[in-house]
């Protein structure tokens, strides 16, 4: 099977990381002449995190990136408060990685092609996708180098204005506030303590400023303000602004910049035949709450098995669109606390963390069914090693878990069971099991996380999500 991906941004990176690891030929173009160079979407959620962890970039994610900075509050030029958007927590059996993390996306970008090189996939610049027809049987792409090419499928991970979308006649409904304008740029600011992020604002009017977040690894800060009208993207205008309200903070040099109107649309529909959408072809979010890129990646490892398998395609649209409404709806809340000044703006609750995301109908009952995340636990393995069923999930396979039966004579079954159903001698070869390989759940984490008693199966999609 042959799959083309149109954008190497976190999306399309994500989908050809999940398709060549399955064995799918995939293709990543982009139109941009060079790699991206800014920070961007600099937060990676926890839901995130855990995909990383399955894609292999964990480590590499980690140890470029930092947690997310304190704010310290600056007001007349005084520092009177630090503040946190997200309060730290610890992690536990079932989250392992509860915090959201930092790291610029063009450095994210860097890793998630490292990977994608790691199955023989080079990220293909200046090639653009610029006409696409499909039958039944595939897709037949012309690309602005020339060549056509034959797929099975096609994904438009293209950005906002998707060349894709446009493409196959698929609606972006939405609105644009032409009256509200956000600069966004990365600068450095020499002076400034980089361990922590920093509001700059008037003592009488505290919530209108300018913010200064660190940006891990590269001695730079991302800088957010309101712009004025006629005001440009320049250095120059920044300083400008800074000189308000800071003691003489001097912005040294200017990375990436953009101009950000609140813009909030939603793709009517995800796929079209053979032809589907993902990321920000299919939803833009104001970057509040740091949530465009994530639900990206997630749309990327929801649909990446289901191409893959040629399986479920129908799901994608169903389960990805009703996250994205959802999303777009905290995102947007957000801005609007930002847009009237209130206190609680920069505050951050744990509903866009994406632990808490179902693919279950909304009318659905009990516990843990089909639909919903499958939380991590610690368990020892058939050889008393202690794992995490995260490393039982990881890759592109189905996972079956059996709470205190047997479980089935296939790959990648296990029966869980609780410490006390263990051997006396110790061999974890307890014989009314026979064959099937078991883990052994070392202290109810898995039993409580699942919500299971004995006799209860699970089936985990390789996405990490109950069947």
């Amino acid at each position: 099977m042959k799959v083309l991906i149109a954008g190497a941004g976190p999306t399309g990176l994500t989908l050809g990381i999940d398709l060549a690891r399955r064995g799918v030929e995939v293709r990543v173009v982009d139109k941009a002449t060079e790699f991206f160079a800014g920070s961007r979407g600099d937060g990676i959620q926890p839901r995130t995190l855990e995909v990383f962890d399955d894609l292999g970039v964990l480590d590499a994610v980690l140890a470029a990136g930092a947690p997310m900075a304190p704010i310290r509050v600056h007001l007349d030029g005084r520092v009177v408060d630090e503040r946190r958007m997200v309060e730290p927590r610890e992690p536990s059996p079932g989250v392992p990685y509860p915090n959201p993390w930092v790291l610029g996306q063009s450095q994210l970008e860097g890793i998630l092609r490292a990977r994608l090189l790691d199955f023989g996939v080079r990220v293909e610049l200046d090639t653009e996708l610029v006409g696409l027809e499909q039958d039944g049987d595939g897709v037949t792409a012309r690309l602005s180098t020339g060549r056509v090419g034959r797929f099975d499928y096609l994904v438009g991970a293209d950005g906002g204005a998707s060349f894709v979308r446009k493409a196959i006649g698929v609606a972006f409904p939405g609105t644009t506030d032409e009256s509200f304008r956000m600069l966004l740029g990365d600068v450095c600011a020499p002076e400034l303590d980089a361990g922590v992020g920093h509001w700059f604002a008037a003592a009488d009017d505290p919530m209108s400023g300018v913010v200064l977040t660190p940006l891990p690894g590269i001695g730079m800060f991302q800088f957010g303000m309101p712009l004025g009208e006629g005001d440009d993207a320049s250095l120059e205008t920044m300083q400008a602004v800074l000189d308000q309200f800071s003691a003489g903070v001097r912005l040294t040099r200017h990375g990436w910049s953009t101009v950000w109107r609140p813009n909030v649309r939603l793709a009517q529909r995800y796929r079209v035949g053979r032809v589907f959408l993902a990321g920000d072809a299919a939803h833009v979010h104001p970057p509040t709450g740091g949530q465009g890129m994530n639900t990206g990646v997630q749309d990327a490892y929801n649909l990446g098995w289901k191409l893959a398998g040629q399986t479920a395609l129908d799901s994608y649209e169903a389960e990805r669109r009703m996250v994205a409404a959802r999303v777009l709806g905290v995102s947007t809340e957000l801005m609007n606390r930002y847009t009237e000044g209130r206190e609680d703006a920069y505050k951050r609750g744990e509903e866009g963390f994406g632990l808490n995301i179902t693919y279950r109908a909304p009318d659905a009952a009990g516990p843990l069914v089909s639909g919903d995340r499958a939380p991590d636990a610690p368990v020892l393995d058939a050889s008393g090693k202690r794992i995490r069923l995260f490393d039982l999930f990881r890759g592109p396979h189905v996972t079956r878990l059996s709470f205190g039966v047997p479980a089935p004579e296939q790959e990648h079954a296990y029966a869980v069971l609780r410490p006390d159903a263990r051997p006396d001698d110790g061999s974890y070869g307890d014989a009314s099991y026979g064959d099937a390989r078991y883990v052994v759940d070392v202290e109810g984490h898995a039993f409580s996380g699942y919500a299971a008693s004995p006799g209860d199966s699970f089936l985990i999609r390789p996405d990490g999500y109950l069947g």
